[in-house]
């Protein structure tokens, strides 16, 4: 298939003082070629590539490219690619940038001041700039891609764009089990809710609303729980231990220890268990309150 124009209109470009000289050398030959070039000079470290990485991120047109340079060319890259819809690729040959363009449409070229020479990188940034999405590349022998291939590099233009955008997708397994369903209230405890996800072993997604208290209480059965969202506190009364626990925060409760639970914010969990569920109360929920704000400096 006849690839699409490939050249910029304008390339947006910065260098750390490691690859000042050579991206100073690469602006001068881009301009010799007619192209517009927007030179944001020297920054310092990764900055240089953050801000490329932004500028290109906020244009609209894919007309509008950028040029990064540090010692090695990976620091920039990997800053610049901290913004949506960049896709910067470090290329030390003009093989390298033939892939990055055909493969994966790359839209910022990083380069290295300390191992690419002046007339080495020239090489790379008209490779870079000659090579259209989709064209012949080394990494397939310089053939024509494969139409299945063809096919999902095409598809990538839409899905690419779509990662880390918020809400786009989860990233949690366990979020995704749950996400639209709805989870039952805990009769036992007011502001808690559940949802089984599977039996023997058993496991659950529970949440509970801020200021909620699970009064001190134990099970025939341990358990393990990972924090998904938001921060409690939990009080293992027998061994007199206090867990403060946030996002990320992992506990196991051993089968018949009694412990009493805080919510202080709304809190989402993930909990698993051998044997049926049970719950004995050791003490009321007005006891577990007074007991809660006495150790937090809250009782009036």
């Amino acid at each position: 298939m006849a690839a699409e124009p490939t050249r910029p209109v304008k390339i947006i470009a910065a260098a750390d003082d490691f690859g000042t000289p050579l991206k100073d050398a690469l602006v001068a030959h881009l301009r010799t070629l007619n192209i517009q070039v927007e030179d944001l000079g020297t920054s310092s470290y990764y900055s240089a590539g953050a801000e490329v990485g932004r500028r290109v991120s906020q244009s609209s047109s894919s007309d509008i490219r950028g040029l990064v340079a540090c010692g090695t060319g990976a620091g920039v890259s990997i800053f610049a690619n901290k913004y949506p819809g960049v896709y910067a690729a470090t290329c030390l040959s003009p093989s390298d940038a033939v892939n990055a363009r055909s493969i994966n449409n790359s839209n910022v070229l990083a380069v290295s001041g300390k191992y690419t020479s002046p007339e080495a990188a020239v090489e790379v940034l008209d490779a870079w700039l000659n090579t259209p999405f989709k064209s012949a590349c080394p990494a397939n022998d310089d053939k024509p891609w494969p139409q299945e291939i063809h096919s999902f590099l095409e598809h990538s233009l839409v899905e690419m764009p779509e990662i880390g955008k918020e809400g786009a997708f989860d990233t949690c397994a366990v979020c995704c089990l749950v996400k639209n369903r709805e989870l039952n209230p805990i009769d036992l405890i007011p502001g808690g809710s559940m949802k089984i996800l599977r039996e023997t072993p058993t496991s659950a997604f529970v949440r509970f609303k801020a200021g909620s208290v699970e009064p001190a209480h134990h099970h025939t059965f341990g358990h393990d729980l990972v924090v998904i969202e938001g921060k409690k506190s939990v009080w293992n009364l027998t061994k007199e231990q206090r867990y403060d626990l946030t996002v990320g925060d992992y506990l196991f409760t051993p089968p018949g220890d009694v412990h009493r639970v805080k919510y202080h914010e709304d809190t989402e969990f993930f909990i698993k268990w051998d044997g049926h569920w049970d719950m004995f109360f050791d003490e009321d929920l007005d006891t577990a309150k007074n007991a809660i704000d006495k150790e937090l400096g809250l009782a009036k």
